[in-house]
């Protein structure tokens, strides 16, 4: 079996274990994230095409079967490896009736903007044999180069501590910004502030024309491009449906439909709502999250001055940096040892977590805190959802990032950790108990 060599992407691994494990592997994710560059150009072995090529493309659905098998017996050590997959619908009967003839694993590698076997119908057709993984935007880890961050793992610790965290990357409030404006797409975030956000403008109209269509057929492109622009302008926030409709200029159907398609594309996260079944307490509705910040900044023309005190989009900082934080977390899960699903939590009366790091018995709350400063007042909803609240029965880890330099401890697991610690060097101690659970689905197939 081949495998994918030296990447700075952490996915890395996940995708040599699939290919080792399952028959078909999906690699999904936004356009211009890296997908290509890693699986054309860093697996030693494989047959590579793409569906961008219009005479592969047809040739392919005038007779699915037999181009698939003349292509795959062209390198049969690797994996056909098929880029633009989601072009071509009548894939997933072909590669079923292929892998079904022959159980031998990592037979094909697919990559595309959206997911080939979301229906139900090409998901029933593969059920065990297919292996979904998602590829985001570069988490800051990626960027700097360095290991895969282990915060989820620490927090899921019986008693974390701080010693485990190694030295911190200096990162202010004016640093904080620079990453939220820079982003995490490979490209963009080189070049300067004003090019960037005309190649965003331009990647959205690219998205809208191109890969919306392939999805569904719609007609009124505008409203989708202001749908886009105007969860650029609500990350972090529950949804108004009715607003963003009536802004939008889409009935509620209409709306429902074209915010699956942005979350089936990875540029919205659907973050879920966790209930405990006490519903009396709780609100159930799900915030939506731009899946990469700076893309968010540049739709919205921010800049570096954007945030200073008096300006009138300061207020914005707080539900970018919760998106940021919430990105940084979803990246980092699938290298984890410790599986978990992702959700915000919120009350009737007001009292809100956001984010949850859910695992078997365990679960961390994050708060997010756009303050160079912070305080016990701010683990208020925190200790109140761990002691009163509908998660006293789990073991439960608080913390608290905001944009400060130092590690505190407020109470046996309370915690204020710099934003830096979302790619700090972070080590868990083999004698701390960690807590075991059956695998689950990962939240960022979501």
């Amino acid at each position: 079996m081949s495998k994918i060599h030296n990447s700075p992407r952490h996915l890395v691994s996940e995708i040599n274990e699939a290919l080792a494990t399952s028959r078909v592997v999906n690699l999904v994710g936004p356009r211009q994230v890296g997908k290509t560059t890693l699986v054309r150009d860093l697996l030693a072995t494989g047959n590579y095409i793409t569906l961008d090529d219009e005479g592969i493309l047809e040739a392919i659905r005038g007779d699915p079967e037999g181009q698939l098998k003349s292509l795959r017996m062209e390198n049969s050590d690797g994996p056909l490896i098929i880029d633009e997959a989601q072009r071509c619908g009548e894939l997933a009967m072909a590669m079923k009736i292929i892998v079904d003839g022959e159980p031998r694993k990592g037979q094909f590698l697919l990559t595309g903007s959206s997911n080939l076997f979301a229906s139900a119908s090409a998901m029933d057709s593969l059920a065990g044999r297919v292996r979904i993984l998602r590829l985001w935007p570069m988490s800051v880890s990626e960027i700097r180069e360095v290991g895969a961050n282990r915060l989820l793992d620490w927090g899921m610790q019986r008693l974390p501590s701080l010693s485990q965290i190694g030295d911190l990357e200096v990162c202010g409030r004016r640093d904080c910004i620079g990453l939220l404006l820079a982003g995490g797409f490979p490209e963009p975030r080189t070049v300067a502030i004003k090019p960037r956000q005309r190649m965003y403008r331009d990647y959205v109209d690219s998205i809208v024309d191109r890969d919306v269509a392939e999805v569904l057929n719609i007609r009124k492109s505008d409203m989708m491009r202001r749908l886009i622009f105007q969860m650029a302008a609500r990350t972090g926030t529950e949804i108004n449906m009715s607003k963003l409709a009536k802004a939008v200029g889409v009935n509620r159907a209409t709306l429902d439909s074209y915010l699956d398609i942005l979350a089936s594309l990875s540029l919205v996260i659907r973050l879920g709502s966790w209930t405990s079944g006490e519903s009396r307490r709780e609100v159930r509705h799900a915030k939506y999250h731009f899946v990469d910040p700076g893309m968010g900044c540049a739709l919205r023309y921010f800049d570096d001055r954007s945030f200073t005190a008096g300006q009138p989009h300061t207020a914005a900082l707080g539900g970018l940096l919760e998106s940021f934080v919430l990105g940084e977390l979803i990246r980092a899960q699938p290298i984890q040892d410790q599986e978990c699903r992702f959700y915000h939590w919120r009350s009737a009366d007001g009292k809100e977590v956001d984010i949850l790091a859910e695992a078997a018995d365990r679960m961390i709350g994050f708060e997010v805190k756009a303050s160079s400063t912070v305080s016990a007042a701010d683990f208020r909803h925190l200790n109140w959802f761990a002691s009163k609240g509908p998660g006293r029965r789990r073991n439960f880890c608080g913390i608290v990032f905001y944009m400060g330099q130092q590690k505190l401890s407020f109470g046996e697991n309370r915690f204020a950790l710099p934003i830096s610690s979302l790619w700090a060097r972070i080590e868990t101690d083999g004698t701390q108990e960690m807590v075991q659970q059956p695998q689950i689905d990962r939240i960022s197939a979501h």
